[in-house]
Formats: C-alpha cells, structure tokens, sequence
C-alpha cells in the first residue's frame, strides 16, 4: 500500500518508516507521512482510526510524551528518538483529549489559563492570552462554568482553548471530534479551521465524517500501516 503525504511546503512533521507500540502490539508499523505548511495559512491533517487507544499513541507521540520504536521521526525540526528532541517538543506543542479529567471543580477559565503557563514565565500575561482565545472560540459565555457542568460540544472547545492558549506552532487533537451531535461537530470543526490559520493541526480519531469535514487531507490506520485515504 502507498504511504499517506500532505505536500504542503516545510514540514512541521515527517515520520519516515515509524514503528509504536501498543502494549504487546503494534499502534503502527511503517509509517511514512508528512504534516506540511501550505503558502497561505497552515496544515489540518487527519487520521483515521479504529480504536482510540491507537488515536492516543499517535498524539502521545507526535507530543514527545512516547518515542517511537523504529524509523526517522522528526516534529518541528526536532528528532524525537532523543530524550532532548521530545522535551523541546513539548514546550511548542499543544494538545487537546476527548477523555482528559480535570479537577471537579474546574472551571473553563481557569482550565484555559493553567494551560497558558506553557507560554513561559514573564512573556505573556495568561490572563490575557486566555481571554482571547476564549472570545475566539467563542467561550466567553461559558468561561465561569465548571468544565464537567458544561456541554459536551462546549467542553471540548475549551479543551482545543487549552491546548490553542499558548500559541503553539503545532496542535494535536485525541478524539476530539469522535460521537459528537452535528450541531457541536460544526461548532468545534469551524473553531479547528479558525485555529488552523496560527497553527498546523492534526486531528487522530474514529469519524471519517468529521475528519473530512475539518481536515484538508485525512490518512487511514489500517491494520497499523498508514496509508492514503
């Protein structure tokens, strides 16, 4: 089977012939694809999945959380085979999870704006930075209510908030878009192509659907290969 390409431009990712496991198996086996910036704006890609475990894997390692166990691998500019290309990653990265746990009594600003830390301290006022990104995405309305009080579709904007606040170059969403209500799939998918402007985004999940309609090219993980959809 061919391998999955965006040619877009420079490349925040290029995985070439990656390998990673998944317990005792294998989330993927050989995989070669690129997430590239296009002239004007930058990249969505997808990919599409049978198991959200395998969605996590993905994200856990295009985050520097995981490194992979075979192949050449490297996100914005960095080889993730090394402990300092990971951790270099994860300051420029954002990432948003459908099944994350904040605390109980969270709420969505103060979500956003623990998020906003990542920017550093000294260069930003988190205040500020969650303020905009809120009134973005349009969550405003909502920034005083506990994240688990809120609706499903709204919580997962200010998981993509979270994860947008600090002005990454590179945004990973885990299954943000799978088992959504149409009206919140168009809502978090409008909100994904506004962000994708900033920031070149990959989106891991289930709902060939939703990854269609928010991604400029979307990848199938079939039997652990990636391949063009």
């Amino acid at each position: 089977m061919p391998s999955g390409h965006v040619v877009m431009g420079a490349y925040p990712v290029l995985a070439a012939g990656v390998g990673v496991r998944r317990g005792r198996g294998w989330a993927i086996r050989a995989a070669s694809f690129r997430l590239e910036q296009p002239e004007h704006g930058k990249a969505t890609l997808g990919i599409r999945i049978d198991h959200p475990a395998q969605a996590a894997a993905i994200v856990d390692l295009l985050a520097g959380v995981a490194r992979p166990a075979y192949g050449e691998l490297r996100v914005l500019g960095h080889d993730m085979a090394t402990v300092r290309g990971r951790a270099a990653v994860r300051q420029r990265v954002g990432v948003a999870r459908r099944n994350s746990r904040p605390l109980p009594a969270m709420r969505i600003r103060t979500l956003v704006e623990h998020a906003a830390r990542l920017a550093g301290p000294g260069r930003y006022d988190r205040h500020a930075l969650a303020a905009a990104v809120l009134d973005r995405l349009s969550l405003l309305p909502w920034a005083e209510v506990p994240l688990r009080a809120a609706p499903d579709g709204v919580a997962r904007r200010a998981r993509l908030a979270a994860a947008a606040v600090h002005q990454p170059e590179l945004i990973l969403l885990d299954s943000l878009l799978d088992e959504l209500q149409p009206r919140d799939a168009a809502a978090l998918t409008e909100a994904i192509r506004d962000l994708s402007k900033d920031s070149a985004i990959l989106v891991a999940g289930c709902d060939g659907a939703a990854l269609e309609l928010a991604c400029d090219e979307v990848l199938v993980l079939a039997d652990g290969i990636l391949v063009s959809a």
